[in-house]
């Protein structure tokens, strides 16, 4: 049992570290890639729908959380 649970994590930390090796730095003037978050509003908002729009992105932790 611990054996799959230390290799369920080792492959979860490889997939998360090759996804941060492949992420391109941006640069001042640099589009930024398209993602979809879930707003505060409760609803979702897709960046590539909001082109020509000024967007705003704030994020802060929740109540009572340590973040």
């Amino acid at each position: 049992m611990r054996a799959t649970i230390r290799f369920a994590l080792l492959v979860i930390a490889l997939g998360l570290f090759a996804g941060i090796a492949t992420a391109q730095e941006l640069k001042v003037g640099d589009m930024a890639p398209d993602f979809t978050l879930k707003a505060s509003d409760g609803n979702t908002y897709t960046l590539s729908k909001l082109r020509g729009k000024a967007v705003v992105l704030a994020w802060f932790p929740k109540a009572f959380t340590a973040g």
